[in-house]
């Protein structure tokens, strides 16, 4: 046995393990963590199928800022998740729900299973037609050239997601700031991770952004980054979470849209269709949107994480 296929194997039973931890523990919190941990491993696997691109973007979303997301929703359950082991299922409910699951996973064998061979693949369509996108990072061309549209109401849906989210604030603290304030401890180890992570994950989520035109990053990645150092600034005191009513804020926020349909509005006119890039200029224009996508992507992951908005305007 080679050690490549060593490492894979033992990445692949180490995902199994974690995965069947996340279903089967009864802690809400320690199922979170393993999900965590699961995302990390598959971070792992990703960048062993060389799908890097994939690869970061589960390490900054799916592990990172949804396990985030998770945590955050464990520890408000934490009050009702006692009463909540008591009520255990019976035993027709949990052979139900283990004959669901094994259906489930039958037919997900069997979808694996009878792929066709070769599989088939819009990869060729992609490399034929790169050149005129003139980016070298093919997710990028798909992303930003031939399912822009895609891309665009993904954006958009982050927005009316933050939106739903800012909804569920209570009248007397709508246009307030989200979570609860912070002491600054200056002795605190958050405040000390904050004053070293923060400099380097800035330095390294723009150069995530920067080469994802060519190589293996983008906007997403760079932004999730980006928020999760906001987080931490905001969590060691050191910076207060913004109000919802700023004017700044909702700016910068519907800038990167803004400029997605504006951009898409001149392809219009100049390439006849919405979205269309003209000969030579598509670089200039993806890179363009891709600038305004990064401080809205970045507010807004960071805003979903904080949540409705809790204190008061002045608070």
């Amino acid at each position: 046995m080679t050690p490549s296929l060593a490492l894979n194997l033992a990445l692949a039973l180490l995902l199994l393990g974690m995965a069947g931890w996340a279903v089967l523990v009864r802690s809400t919190q320690a199922a979170v963590i393993g999900f965590m941990v699961f995302g990390l491993l598959l971070t792992l696997a990703w960048a062993r199928l060389d799908g890097l691109d994939v690869a970061l973007t589960e390490a900054a979303i799916g592990g990172g800022l949804t396990g985030f997301l998770l945590l955050g929703a464990a520890v408000r359950l934490r009050s009702v998740e006692h009463r909540a082991t008591l009520q255990a299922p019976g035993l027709a409910t949990r052979i139900l729900a283990a004959l669901a699951a094994g259906s489930v996973t039958l037919l997900l064998a069997f979808a694996v299973l009878t792929l066709p061979s070769p599989a088939p693949s819009l990869a060729p369509a992609v490399a034929e037609n790169i050149a005129m996108t003139q980016v070298g990072n093919p997710v990028t061309a798909v992303l930003l050239a031939f399912r822009a549209l895609d891309t665009l109401l993904e954006t958009l849906v982050l927005v009316l997601a933050m939106l739903g989210i800012w909804s569920l604030a209570d009248d007397r603290v709508w246009g307030g700031r989200p979570g609860f304030a912070i002491a600054h401890d200056a002795s605190g180890i958050l405040h000390y991770a904050a004053r070293i992570l923060v400099p380097i994950g800035v330095v390294i989520g723009g150069y995530i952004f920067w080469i994802g035109a060519d190589d293996p990053g983008g906007k997403f990645q760079g932004a999730t980054l980006l928020a999760a150092m906001w987080l931490l600034l905001v969590l060691a005191g050191l910076r207060d979470a913004p109000r919802v009513s700023s004017q700044a804020l909702r700016l910068w926020v519907v800038l990167g849209p803004l400029v997605f349909i504006s951009v898409g509005l001149l392809g219009s006119w100049l390439a006849g269709s919405f979205l269309g890039y003209p000969q030579g200029y598509a670089k200039l224009m993806i890179v363009t949107v891709e600038l305004a996508l990064l401080p809205s992507l970045t507010l807004i992951l960071g805003l979903l994480i904080m949540g409705a908005p809790k204190r008061e305007i002045g608070r």
